[in-house]
């Protein structure tokens, strides 16, 4: 099995190799950002994605994206210091096969690419509860109302990133970013640029 880390902090990577050590069926390919990511995966083939969200530059939403495109069954593990429920239903919308939170049980990294592996999918028992009854609770959070590809545009603004520079690093027209972002404002209730940036501090997108 073939596992593709996508992560910039190198210790993520180490532990799951340490993980696997015992495996040697288990290879683990590491990438530190979703354009070393992207050259990785059509370079090595691997049998799973294990992407991170908060990525230098875009996202791992937007990297997920990229590979889907390319490969629509690949299956795909987001890996988040997020445990918000909402982060996981979006990643299981852009195709998903699983979610991980760094804060919860350092087991359920392996557990989840074992399971995807093999054709199945994964999430944590707590986050599943959560999402299925949250009920209030998750319908209430202003990011449900966002799209996974909304989010990545929010975050890349808190970031300081221009609308041209977004529309570049998503590689996507400047009037389609200039579009969403006012999308964004309208689902948010939000009137002012520095307000979506306040906002997305305050949800931790940064």
């Amino acid at each position: 099995m073939r596992v593709l880390i996508v992560d910039d902090h190198p210790i993520i990577a180490s532990a799951c190799r340490a993980m696997f050590a015992g495996d040697p069926d288990v290879t683990i390919i590491e990438a530190s950002d979703a354009e070393s990511g992207e050259a990785a995966f059509a370079l090595e083939r691997p049998d799973v994605c294990v992407l991170d969200i908060n990525l230098p530059g875009v996202t791992g939403f937007e990297l997920a994206r990229r590979i889907l495109a390319k490969s629509p069954r690949e299956r795909i593990i987001m890996f988040s210091m997020n445990d918000d429920p909402v982060f996981a239903k979006r990643a299981i919308e852009a195709g998903a096969k699983g979610y991980v939170s760094k804060s919860g049980d350092p087991a359920d990294l392996a557990r989840a690419i074992r399971e995807v592996s093999g054709g199945g999918v994964f999430l944590p028992p707590s986050l599943a509860q959560e999402i299925a009854f949250g009920g209030p609770k998750v319908a209430s959070d202003r990011l449900v109302k966002l799209t996974a590809r909304e989010i990545e545009i929010l975050r890349l603004l808190a970031a300081g990133k221009s609308l041209s520079e977004i529309a570049w690093s998503i590689k996507a027209s400047y009037k389609t970013i200039a579009n969403t972002s006012s999308i964004i404002r309208r689902k948010l209730g939000l009137r002012t640029a520095a307000e979506m940036v306040r906002f997305a501090i305050e949800e931790k997108l940064g």
